[in-house]
């Protein structure tokens, strides 16, 4: 009896989460402005940070912690680390030192387990003058010599975000839409007049709204997101292609002017810096709305181009409130390239050959789109105003059509071509006035 009542007394008497979390593992990403290490851990842990000079160190205390007998850091090096260390403390706690390169500016939080993974403990070591950067924005080049178009291309996911993973070939979304836009930037820099920006050029996790913005400070023309879905009935199948919705417009919106760091910026070349609140408001609607219209027109021909390419999944180009959406002037679309969900997709989405052939279909809707509506000041609208432009009548092609195309009034083309009515054959040339 005595002997009951020890062990009722000790197990009452023993805190709640005593019990050692243990690291379990750690893995290391190298992005362009910082570095992440994920330690893997079998529970919540209470953590601490300091920082030490001479030399520079990084020291992470976990309180009741203990590190697995397999956990290896000895190939845990970048440009911002010489290494990582870690020794037990007296009271069961577990010091971890991060023995550093340069400065940094360390940012940790704990994740909870999702999908593959477990608890997680992030620590990202950010370059010290990352902070005080602030976006640029599109402006005309001060040489007046016609500029490229810029094509952002925004790879999905990367580092510890995997995105979907394919149930057949444990195929990760984050590395093939890595490799798709890796071939659609190639395609792109090949052409004359045009430019590409990777967004991600590697293993790494950009959170969303950091990839608008550099979009923005690279001053692009468009934003491409290039994903791959997932669904729980692995029989659909298809790609698809959304822009930001109205709903996601007016949120972001208010955002924007709620925002006070947001205000020094340039809004489709205009500030709002100096604007009252009404005038700005205004200013950024009409920023929004014209950015989503190109927005549409240009989802529109890449969605036609990935229909000939493929299934497509949907009638249309959709809408959702997608983050890296939110630009308010430069527009943006998402690709969802196929579903690595269904079988035949990811296994598609795995092959070098199918890539290419995806890429094409993305560099033709794009290029399709600035051929007929090039930016002011590129090289492509400099082309487009020296050459005299033609239209050769094809079947189902109508004035209105036509006019709408090239974005020029069904007046214009009439007058240009002494039309008096709407009657036109097959294999008629029309002259497209510039506009």
């Amino acid at each position: 009896m005595r002997a009951v009542l020890a062990l009722i007394l000790l197990s009452v008497s023993l805190p709640i989460g005593a019990a050692q979390v243990t690291v379990e593992g750690v893995r290391l990403w190298t992005a362009p402005d910082h570095t992440r290490l994920v330690f893997d851990v079998s529970g919540p842990v209470d953590h601490e940070l300091f920082t030490l000079k001479a030399p520079e160190r990084l020291v992470i205390d976990l309180a009741k912690a203990r590190p697995d007998a397999s956990l290896d850091t000895t190939s845990l090096h970048d440009r911002h680390l010489h290494g990582v260390r870690y020794a037990n403390r007296k009271g069961g706690d577990l010091r971890l030192v991060l023995d550093l390169k340069q400065s940094v500016r360390p940012k940790s939080f704990l994740l909870k387990p999702n999908g593959p993974y477990g608890h997680r403990l992030v620590l990202d070591l950010y370059d010290v003058e990352s902070g005080n950067s602030k976006p640029t924005v599109k402006t005309v080049a001060d040489s007046g010599r016609p500029r490229d178009v810029i094509v952002a291309i925004d790879a999905g996911h990367g580092g510890e975000d995997s995105g979907a993973i394919g149930k057949t070939y444990r195929t990760y979304e984050k590395d093939v839409v890595l490799a798709v836009a890796k071939r659609l930037a190639r395609l792109i820099d090949a052409q004359s007049g045009m430019k590409a920006v990777l967004v991600r050029k590697g293993d790494y996790f950009i959170p969303l709204r950091k990839r608008m913005e550099i979009a923005r400070k690279q001053r692009a023309d468009l934003f491409v997101s290039i994903h791959a879905d997932a669904f729980h009935d692995r029989r659909v199948r298809g790609s698809s292609v959304y822009v930001l919705s109205r709903r996601g417009a007016s949120s972001e919106a208010a955002r924007w002017l709620a925002e006070s760091e947001n205000s020094a910026d340039l809004v489709g070349g205009v500030s709002l810096d100096d604007k009252d609140d009404v005038l700005a408001s205004v200013l950024l609607d009409l920023s929004q709305s014209a950015t989503r219209q190109m927005s549409v027109e240009v989802a529109s021909d890449v969605y036609r181009e990935l229909k000939r390419h493929g299934k497509v999944h949907g009638r249309k180009v959709q809408q959702a409130g997608f983050a890296v959406l939110k630009s308010p002037d430069i527009p943006s679309m998402l690709v969802e390239t196929a579903f690595i969900s269904n079988p035949t997709e990811e296994r598609n989405l795995r092959n070098p050959k199918y890539q290419e052939s995806l890429a094409r279909a993305l560099l033709r809707g794009v290029q399709g789109y600035f051929k007929k509506a090039p930016p002011p000041g590129t090289l492509l609208a400099s082309l487009q105003q020296q050459d005299e432009r033609e239209h050769v009548i094809a079947p189902g092609d109508t004035l209105s059509t036509i006019a709408q195309n090239y974005r020029i009034s069904l007046l214009e083309l009439k007058r240009e071509n002494r039309l008096k009515g709407d009657v036109i054959r097959v294999g008629q040339v029309l002259r497209i006035p510039n506009s």
